[in-house]
């Protein structure tokens, strides 16, 4: 507790900072979606911004005896008080397990192919140019080993590959090859992320990383332990996982489930964090663990009030750390930075995409696809800013390559989509661009989102592996060994997005599915029509 201020009146204020918070991140991520069609989390970043303490939460306030609301408290290493970011932090760990959840494992741990190639070149370019970078610009780092340097080549790997999954979905291209491509590098490019992160962090923790001689037994001895700790943990994980979800269904309470499920979530952010790895590597590796089980989508359905909650604060917290006094001096940094980013995901991706059997137009649609950034990019520089490794210039370079990238990626990706195939004839056996797509609309969103879970369920009856892409919208990647279809939902509107070849076993399943709601339809008219119901609650009152 802060010196000489009771603890009634701290959370007094922490009430009050996130009522201010809630309000305006929402309604600043709700006009980002809605009208300037742009993810939500950039709506809510600049509420944080706004808000925060280098900005308007800087005013004193008479209520609170002058103090400001987000007043930068005395000799701490951030701008916002601890409780405030013990939030964020808790939010970080429920973003990067719903992460983890949503990973595809099964086809990670088959796709030793292009995708793999894909994001290991992506994820190699971007964190050299991203710490090379550091180097040519930071004047007190000198060497790529820099603690600094290493967290900014970090940030540079990451991918947010939601963006990108609405984009090839509505277009029909997410069964394409270059749209299977870009879902499996995404996958790979998360986890050697989490990993690269976790010998970082490690890295930072033991006291290497200097500028000065490098200790490459150092650096191996952690890269072994946090691959070690993450690989141990992942694999353990993955065989538990199914015994400790069929005991805890015997709860029959999907609702309890889920919960244990983040407690142990929880539960392993901090044991990673003992080890000297990050809290959210542990929090990803349960939601990979728990990726596999048949109760995945219902943990991450359970959890979505949570999410929308908590996910804003995190975000807005992280644009209250943007201290707008240092952005003049960092600017061309990171107008540089942010440049290099690109270049090299559509590079580090290309390369080995042409590689493989894809044309140069094949290979630019990848490597535009791996463009996006999202939380993970803010997690990661977060974090280089509580253990004093980056400061808040080099935190204000991370958040203008997330802003530009995110804004130049969705009309890129439209634009490379544009035109013939993107691969070689040798792939022509592969082709996924003719797909067939299905649709049909409902009376109302909610509806169609009733109906939307109902299709889910029935596929994964047939044996199909439903997985959302992404947080904004409701977009799912339905995949049965090489098969592979997509579920998008948008607004009144559901579409199925499927190959030729499995086109009459969809329009049958989906068939089957509405001849069972209208029965329901029917069963629930005939209650809504009778009046017996309302003469038996009516009856209880008169009765009084």
């Amino acid at each position: 507790m802060h010196e000489g201020v009771s603890l009634t009146h701290l959370m007094t204020v922490l009430v009050l900072q996130l009522s201010l918070i809630v309000v305006v991140a929402k309604a600043f991520g709700f006009v980002t979606t809605r009208y300037l069609k742009q993810p939500s989390v950039l709506g809510e970043l600049i509420a944080g911004m706004v808000i925060g303490p280098f900005a308007l939460g800087r005013i004193p306030l008479g209520f609170l005896g002058g103090e400001p609301l987000f007043a930068i408290p005395h000799g701490a290493a951030l701008p916002v008080t601890p409780e405030l970011y013990g939030l964020a932090t808790i939010a970080s760990i429920v973003l990067l397990f719903l992460s983890g959840l949503e990973t595809d494992l099964k086809t990670f741990l088959k796709f030793a192919g292009t995708g793999s190639l894909v994001g290991l070149g992506g994820v190699l370019a971007t964190f050299f140019l991203g710490a090379g970078s550091a180097v040519l610009f930071i004047d007190r780092v000198t060497s790529i080993m820099d603690p600094a340097a290493l967290f900014m080549g970090i940030i540079a790997t990451a991918t947010s590959v939601g963006i990108s999954a609405r984009i090839l979905s509505e277009r029909k291209k997410l069964s394409s090859p270059e749209g299977v491509t870009i879902l499996s590098a995404a996958v790979l490019d998360d986890v050697l992320g989490i990993v690269l992160l976790a010998v970082v962090v490690g890295l930072v923790r033991s006291g290497g990383g200097t500028t000065g001689s490098v200790d490459w037994g150092l650096i191996g001895r952690i890269a072994l332990k946090a691959f070690g700790f993450w690989l141990g943990s992942t694999v353990i994980g993955i065989l538990l996982a199914p015994r400790i979800t069929k005991g805890l269904k015997g709860l029959k309470d999907l609702e309890t489930l889920s919960m244990i499920a983040f407690g142990l979530a929880l539960l392993l952010a901090g044991l990673s964090e003992l080890a000297g790895l990050a809290m959210i590597i542990g929090a990803y590796v349960m939601g990979l663990a728990l990726s596999s089980t048949d109760v995945a989508e219902d943990i991450r359905h359970r959890l979505e009030g949570v999410y929308n909650f908590i996910v804003p604060i995190f975000f807005c917290v992280m644009g209250m750390l943007v201290d707008f006094s240092v952005i003049p001096e960092v600017v061309v940094y990171g107008l540089a930075y942010a440049f290099l980013g690109i270049l090299g995901k559509i590079v580090g991706c290309g390369i080995p995409a042409l590689l493989t059997g894809f044309t140069p137009r094949g290979a630019l649609r990848i490597g535009t696809g791996m463009l996006p950034r999202g939380e993970v990019t803010l997690i990661m520089a977060g974090l280089g800013l509580s253990t004093g490794v980056l400061d808040s210039g080099l935190f204000g370079v991370a958040v203008m390559s997330m802003f530009i990238s995110s804004l130049v990626a969705p009309p890129a990706l439209v634009k490379v989509f544009k035109g013939g195939r993107g691969f070689k004839k040798s792939l022509e056996t592969a082709e996924k661009e003719d797909v067939r797509t299905i649709t049909f609309n409902m009376p109302s969103a909610s509806l169609a989102d009733f109906v939307l879970t109902r299709l889910l369920d029935a596929f994964r009856r047939a044996d199909y592996f439903p997985r959302r892409i992404g947080h904004e919208s409701p977009v799912y990647a339905v995949q049965k060994d090489a098969v592979q279809l997509t579920l998008l939902r948008d607004g009144t509107t559901i579409s199925a997005n499927v190959p030729p070849d499995q086109e009459t076993f969809v329009r049958l399943l989906l068939t089957e599915e509405i001849l069972s709601l209208k029965e329901l339809f029917r069963s629930v008219e005939q209650v809504a029509e009778s009046d017996s119901m309302e003469r038996d609650m009516l009856s209880g009152l008169f009765d009084r």
